[in-house]
C-alpha cells in the first residue's frame, strides 16, 4: 500500500533532517554533562527540566527552521551561498567531533556547568533555556544545521510538505532530549563514557556525510545557475 503523496513526501524529509538533528545535539553524549550538572537533584526536578530544555531546544530549532533562511535571504545571502556555508559549518563541526570527542565533550560541559554554579543554583528551572537549551543542547552548530536543512528542499517536492517533515523531525528531536535527559543517570550506567563515545563517533561520521551533501547541493546549485546563464548569454 503506497503513501498519499504528502505524507510520503513529509516522511521523505523527516528521514533527512532526523538524523542531521540527532548527530549535531548528540543527546546520548549530552546526558553523561546533563547528569553530572543535576546530580543530587529531586527526581521529579529533574525530570521537570528536562522537560523544559527540550521545549526551549524546540522553540529555538523552530525558528530557525522557519525564519533563518528569511532572514538570511533579507541581508542578500542566497540560497546556494547558504547550502555552501551550512555544509561547512557542519563537516567541519562533524570532524571535530569524529576525530576529538574528547575536545566537544570539554566544550559542553564547560557550557552546561558554568564553572560550577549551574550545580549550585537554588532553582534548576533558571538554567533551563541558558545554559542548557542555549549553548549547551542546541548551540551554533545545530542552529547552522536547522537552517541549511530550512534552504535544502529537495527538487519536485513542495515547499510545506518539506517544512512539515523538517519540523516534525525537530519535535521527535526534542522528544528524545526530553526522555534521555530524564533518564540521564540510567543512560550513563548503561553505555558508560567508551561507549557514549562509540555512539557520538558513529554519529559524527553521519553528521560529516550530510555536512557534505548539503556542500555539493549548494555546488550544483551554482552551476546549474552559471549554466543557464551562459546560454541566455
Amino acid at each position: 500500500m503506497s503513501l498519499a503523496p504528502g505524507l510520503g513526501n513529509t516522511l521523505s524529509s523527516w528521514l533527512i533532517a532526523f538524523p542531521a538533528l540527532f548527530s549535531i545535539i548528540n543527546p546520548l553524549g549530552a546526558s553523561l554533562i546533563f547528569a553530572q550538572a543535576t546530580e543530587g537533584r529531586d527526581r521529579r526536578e529533574v525530570v521537570e527540566l528536562a522537560r523544559q530544555v527540550a521545549l526551549n531546544s524546540l522553540g529555538i530549532m523552530l525558528v530557525s527552521i522557519w525564519f533563518g533562511s528569511w532572514i538570511l535571504g533579507f541581508f542578500g545571502i542566497s540560497i546556494n551561498a547558504l547550502r555552501i556555508t551550512g555544509g561547512l559549518v557542519v563537516a567541519s563541526r562533524a570532524w571535530l567531533m569524529l576525530l576529538q570527542p574528547e575536545t566537544s565533550e570539554a566544550r559542553k560541559e564547560k557550557q552546561a556547568l558554568q564553572g560550577g554554579r549551574t550545580v549550585t543554583t537554588p532553582d534548576l528551572r533558571e538554567t533551563a533555556f541558558f545554559p542548557l537549551a542555549m549553548p549547551f543542547t542546541v548551540g551554533p552548530g545545530s542552529i547552522s544545521v536547522a537552517i541549511a536543512l530550512s534552504s535544502s528542499t529537495p527538487p519536485n517536492m513542495p515547499t510545506a510538505d518539506y517544512y512539515v517533515g523538517v519540523s516534525a523531525a525537530a519535535t521527535t528531536m526534542a522528544i528524545v532530549v526530553a526522555v534521555v535527559y530524564a533518564y540521564a543517570e540510567r543512560v550513563v550506567a548503561m553505555l558508560g563514557v567508551t561507549g557514549t563515545r562509540i555512539v557520538s563517533r558513529l554519529a559524527a561520521l553521519i553528521l560529516l556525510a550530510i555536512g557534505v551533501q548539503i556542500l555539493a547541493s549548494g555546488v550544483e546549485g551554482f552551476l546549474v545557475e552559471a549554466l543557464k546563464q551562459a546560454k541566455a548569454a
